[in-house]
């Protein structure tokens, strides 16, 4: 049983910055084409976290086999993650903050990672309801969070901020 604990943001700001900086330099020189975009709630100031890095990479559907392989050398697969024609999670564990990659093909449907943290800058409303819930969750099982977690974002996925981005 996993447990999920969350922090203030301030306390991996500066380093969650200083790893992507260095995560994208090696992504785009594997990647040259991709979007390499810093999402997660380290990405979204004054926002709780569980102290990990996201990053997602989205490619063109011509570029995602060659992505999966470049990315593979780089990173691990995220055995416990979805596995489509057009998303593959990554990550490394042994990174300080721990690193997740979200390899996503451009306007399909897994690209929403950016969305949401998107969606989250531009309303503070619902980043204060997302911090609740991840209060309502701290201490307890990663699985019940996710659950939680899903449902807020299929909610969040509802909201005309996130239905006028592009």
């Amino acid at each position: 049983m996993e447990i999920v604990n969350f922090s203030e943001h301030s306390i991996f700001h500066k380093k969650a910055q200083i790893l992507f900086q260095e995560q994208k330099a090696l992504i785009e020189v594997v990647i040259p084409k991709a979007d390499v975009q810093h999402v997660g709630s380290t990405a979204i100031p004054n926002s709780l976290t569980k102290g990990d890095l996201d990053i997602q990479v989205r490619v063109k559907p011509e570029e995602f086999l060659s992505a999966v392989h470049a990315l593979s050398k780089l990173y691990s697969l995220n055995d416990g993650s979805i596995r489509t024609d057009s998303f593959r999670a990554l990550k490394d564990d042994t990174t300080d903050p721990p690193l997740g990659v979200q390899l996503t093909v451009i306007n399909y449907e897994f690209d929403f990672f950016w969305k949401f943290r998107d969606v989250l800058l531009i309303n503070d409303n619902y980043r204060v309801k997302y911090d609740e819930l991840k209060n309502d969750f701290d201490g307890k099982e990663m699985d019940d969070y996710r659950e939680g977690k899903n449902a807020f974002f299929e909610w969040l996925m509802q909201t005309p901020e996130f239905k006028s981005l592009r």
